[in-house]
């Protein structure tokens, strides 16, 4: 276990799982550039101020999450020692000093079949990727609700963990966040002109996390 320097960048919109309950994944830099990904983050169920926004400094515990491939997969440990930085004043504008954090020591592909490659050779799974062109934002209905197998698995463990608790607050605890019942795309071209669709998984950014195919 280590204690690391994340400075937040993405974090998806929250997801149900039967191992790990409601999850959002978190993806940041470390202070020498490297990509770290945060998971499992039982993210709404962690102390306000322990909430962290995008754009933002923690120092967290970390250990390697062996039963995941990508290499940028770090489980948090011991969350109650999490901590946020405040955010001090700076001569540089936000945007600035974000891009000086973000795009530190990091590649820039701007062709995806290179990006892919490099994936299937050494399992990178987080990188910066500048299309040369935005073609069309695109959108397709899914499922309204989540799971209900994994819903009434997860309010039995809740209920079986929460002995001293009442009603209310089983409920105010278990409440999930509601499922949104679309799947967003970009469509765009990289720099040989192959034109391409992914999806969006980033929650509520201007710059977004896409799902390679």
């Amino acid at each position: 276990m280590e204690r690391k320097r994340v400075y937040i960048v993405v974090k998806t919109y929250p997801t149900i799982s039967k191992k790990y309950a409601e999850l959002v994944c978190t993806a940041g830099v470390l202070e020498d550039g490297s990509w770290i990904r945060l998971y499992p983050m039982p993210f709404r169920k962690l102390d306000i101020d322990q909430k962290y926004k995008k754009y933002s400094w923690i120092e967290i515990d970390v250990e390697r999450n062996t039963s995941d491939f990508r290499p940028e997969t770090y489980r948090p440990c011991n969350l109650d020692t999490m901590s946020i930085e405040e955010e001090k004043k700076r001569r540089k504008t936000p945007w600035e000093l974000r891009r000086s954090i973000i795009f530190k020591n990091k590649k820039t592909y701007t062709n995806l079949e290179e990006l892919i490659i490099q994936a299937k050779t050494d399992k990178t799974s987080l990188a910066v990727f500048k299309p040369s062109k935005i073609l069309n934002f695109e959108y397709e209905e899914t499922e309204r609700d989540w799971d209900q197998d994994k819903l009434k698995l997860l309010e039995m463990e809740s209920r079986q963990l929460s002995l001293f608790q009442t009603p209310e607050e089983l409920e105010r605890e278990f409440k999930v966040v509601p499922k949104v019942p679309y799947k967003f795309f970009y469509r765009f071209e990289d720099d040989s002109g192959k034109i391409s669709r992914m999806m969006i998984e980033d929650w509520g950014n201007r710059h977004v996390i896409l799902q390679l195919p």
